[in-house]
């Protein structure tokens, strides 16, 4: 019998083309496999094998997202596969993105199984999760050992028509699906059997784990506001025009500092955004709107402030994960601090 056909999707990164120098190549196709589409296909070896490679820049996709995805689709059905793996991206944040992109239009359009493999903040891993199997991946290309074995169990499920268990069975990022089934026990005597566990200390699993929510304490108010330094941060990618730094549209892997003291109000002559997940027309127009440099410019003049601090930090929100957003605040945030900084303006779209 012969073996069942899966076409792989990787980026620029793990094809061994280059780095973020390279994220704007544009769509091709390879024979056979390519970088970890090695481990993936003798994971899969006796039953399957990788025809093809789809190699994409991260940059390149995400900002070409109607092309790319249009070039790919045919690639792939020239290969007429009865599978589609993308990545895995682990935490590579346009990486995921691309990956769940591209593995959905697979899906819907050549109605074939398909799968990817991201870590849990994962940008691409909260938006697809319900559309596809993503198997949970640690947050570098150092989990590829464990995560190849979890992604070939579940290819081969797929590949064989056979049932996907649950979350915990396979290994795949929860896709809020319930499904109903006649426990032993009723509910109340589950309840209360997970509530003795708890009280005990021993180990339980919840029928109905909640969200786990990153919570900010509050700050203290500002004692003196008419004395106080202000900043303005935004993740509505304001920038100088034609952005200098290069700031992706989507899953951003970077954040720029901009020096705001000699503008009193912000044009489309000076400024625009770099987002991509947003009609850019009116912040282009006046990247005040996302930026409110005019009017934080009155009320120093006025006195209602001490001062509009004069950097300004941006990035673009859209796709970009909790990881790296951690990061740029962590990095800039010191800066503020050491300048006096009393309070931060933050603004998004």
């Amino acid at each position: 019998m012969s073996k069942k056909r899966v076409v792989h999707y990787i980026n620029q990164f793990f094809a061994g083309i280059g780095g973020e120098e390279k994220a704007d190549i544009k769509p091709e196709i390879r024979e056979g496999v390519v970088g970890p589409g090695m481990a993936l296909n003798a994971a899969i070896a006796e039953e399957a094998e990788i025809v093809a490679t789809v190699i994409c820049g991260d940059s390149y996709f995400n900002e070409n997202v109607e092309e790319a995805q249009a070039a790919i689709i045919e690639m792939v059905k020239g290969y007429n596969p009865d599978l589609f793996i993308a990545g895995p991206a682990f935490n590579a944040g346009r990486y995921g993105v691309a990956s769940g992109t591209i593995a959905k239009a697979v899906q819907d359009q050549l109605q074939i199984p398909v799968m990817s493999g991201m870590y849990i903040e994962n940008p691409g891993a909260d938006m697809f999760k319900k559309s596809i199997y993503i198997i949970e991946t640690g947050d570098s290309a150092a989990a590829m050992r464990k995560a190849v074995p979890a992604m070939a169990k579940l290819a081969l499920k797929l590949l064989k028509g056979e049932e996907v268990g649950s979350p915990a069975e396979d290994n795949y990022i929860s896709r809020g699906i319930r499904k109903n089934y006649f426990a032993q026990d009723r509910g109340s005597k589950r309840a209360v059997d997970m509530l003795l566990k708890k009280l005990k200390g021993e180990e339980f699993v919840t029928e109905y784990p909640m969200p786990d929510f990153d919570r900010v304490e509050p700050m203290p108010a500002v004692k003196d506001i008419t004395k106080a330094k202000i900043a303005l941060v935004t993740s509505g990618g304001i920038v100088p025009k034609n952005n200098p730094d290069r700031i992706e549209s989507s899953s951003a892997s970077k954040y720029g500092e901009y020096d705001i003291s000699n503008f009193s109000d912000l044009t489309e002559a000076d400024h625009e955004t770099a987002h991509g997940g947003y009609d850019p027309v009116y912040a282009n127009i006046d990247p005040d709107r996302v930026l409110p440099v005019d009017v934080l410019r009155d009320l120093e003049k006025e006195g209602a402030i001490g001062e509009l601090y004069k950097y300004f930090y941006t990035t673009v929100g859209n796709g970009t994960s909790v990881a790296n957003s951690k990061a740029f605040a962590a990095e800039f945030a010191k800066k503020l601090i050491a300048d006096g900084v009393d309070a931060v303006i933050l603004t998004s779209t």
